[in-house]
């Protein structure tokens, strides 16, 4: 590199915490015990309530859903804005306090929104949806880059992405402990429940981030450069600057075929287990519990295996993470065709035991590719990315199978088959994109002490 390429990309004088602190980040990771009660929430419970309760059409409420993902450059923004920016003296606390107070606005309007339809009066509640899944969705986008870039900053370089890969241990695990307390706080449709409930949920999210950062800054980086260089003068001219690396480009696209081709199956794995092995709703349900509960346990023993590993060495484990999913795919496509059902469970763990080691590898070089100078801006870059490529595979995968199975005609069997080899396939490539020795070269460009290197 140039000396004034060295100069733009030299990393912020920082005050990062020289020692890993596991309750420190046990307490950070409390923040996710409110993220993945407003999931659920208005994922579930909400979707569940208007569609099967009050008989509204699953188009717009879809919609409704998925409207933070058309926000996503706002992740990338507000990331960006954390690095160079303070804002009521903090370089990250009072960006995720702020996105976070309009997600708690959130949850009185969505309540609000439910009674005008109950009353029948429609347009009045879906304005009042819109405005709630506004607020919602620029919210959560707004303060998750951030957070993560207080997270990784809480952290010592060599443990950076173990403490993120804890908070979303955290954040992964809490989903179905959620979606069963709301399933047993309302098991049918109560107007007063719901709306206690969404007023309940506020209260406790906002304790839980607020107390769970609430002066966790002055363990991370304080020092913010007063002098930028001619890439980080704007929003736009940021994302150039970091968009000319190709290491850059290149992990983006490995991370984009990754997460797409993980989430092809997500649309379609209950269907597929009522077509084909004719499963009733209670069986299908737990499909993601087996293969999530083999990712959390993977993720808690990889956590202990390669916890002194430095971060920017985990291609490898990413890799072969990769590849087991991969194969967890093609076992699901194989019994398919054969109809052994028998064999659904361990074809569903094996998918899990490949998810672990991947999001474990992905997490730490994710966390390597995010350099000291403009960890927000780039945390904002992956978020962006992930959100797009889980959204584009889990449409994609319920489209394929429309295409193949309602279509052209083709077998129930053959249909899903033929997306799990898709899935499979994309895995495959997502591991050959990957580069350990660019990673490494990144780090080492970008002034990140290397411990050891293994570029394989």
């Amino acid at each position: 590199m140039t000396e004034t390429q060295l100069e733009q990309t030299a990393p912020i004088q920082t005050a990062v915490t020289g020692q890993f602190s596991v309750w420190r980040t046990v307490r950070l990771s409390t923040f996710q015990i409110g993220s993945a009660m407003a999931d659920i929430l208005t994922a579930s419970v909400w979707n569940r309530v208007m569609i099967a309760d009050l008989g509204v059409p699953a188009t717009p409420v879809g919609f409704l859903l998925a409207l933070q993902y058309l926000l996503v450059p706002v992740a990338f923004w507000a990331g960006y804005r954390s690095d160079t920016q303070k804002l009521w003296g903090k370089r990250r606390i009072s960006y995720i306090w702020l996105g976070r107070s309009w997600m708690v606005l959130s949850f009185p309007l969505l309540g609000l929104s439910v009674h005008f339809f109950e009353r029948g009066d429609g347009l009045t509640g879906w304005l009042l949806a819109l405005a709630s899944f506004l607020l919602f969705g620029l919210g959560k986008l707004f303060s998750g880059s951030v957070y993560l870039a207080l997270v990784r900053e809480s952290a010592p370089p060599a443990r950076q992405g173990i403490a993120i890969g804890i908070v979303e241990m955290v954040l992964i695990g809490f989903f179905p402990i959620m979606a069963v307390m709301y399933g047993r706080w309302m098991e049918s449709y109560d107007p007063r429940v719901f709306a206690t409930m969404l007023l309940a949920t506020a209260v406790i999210c906002a304790f839980f981030w607020w107390v769970s950062i609430a002066g966790a800054e002055k363990h991370a980086a304080q020092a913010v450069s007063d002098r930028l260089s001619d890439g980080q003068k704007s929003a736009r001219a940021a994302i150039k600057h970091i968009w000319q690396d190709g290491r850059v480009r290149r992990f983006f696209t490995f991370l984009f075929v990754a997460t797409f081709a993980a989430w092809m199956q997500d649309n379609i794995l209950e269907p597929f287990g009522a077509d084909v092995f004719r499963l009733e709703a209670g069986q299908t349900t737990r499909f993601t519990g087996y293969w999530g509960g083999v990712t959390i346990l993977v993720l808690i023993a990889s956590f202990i295996i390669w916890r002194k590993r430095p971060p920017e060495t985990l291609a490898p484990i990413a890799k072969i993470g990769l590849v087991i999913m991969g194969l967890g795919m093609v076992l699901l496509a194989g019994l398919t065709w054969t109809g052994q059902g028998h064999w659904l469970i361990p074809a569903l763990m094996v998918f899990g035991l490949g998810f672990g080691l991947y999001t474990f590898g992905g997490l730490s070089l994710m966390v390597v590719m995010s350099p000291d100078r403009n960890a927000g801006a780039y945390l904002g870059l992956w978020t962006v990315c992930i959100l797009i490529s889980k959204g584009l595979g889990t449409f994609a995968g319920g489209l394929f199978r429309d295409i193949f199975f309602l279509g052209a005609g083709w077998s129930a069997a053959l249909s899903y088959a033929l997306v799990f080899v898709m899935a499979a396939a994309g895995l495959l490539v997502a591991a050959a994109i990957l580069s350990g020795k660019q990673v490494i070269s990144f780090a080492t460009d970008y002034g990140r002490p290397i411990e050891k290197s293994n570029p394989n």
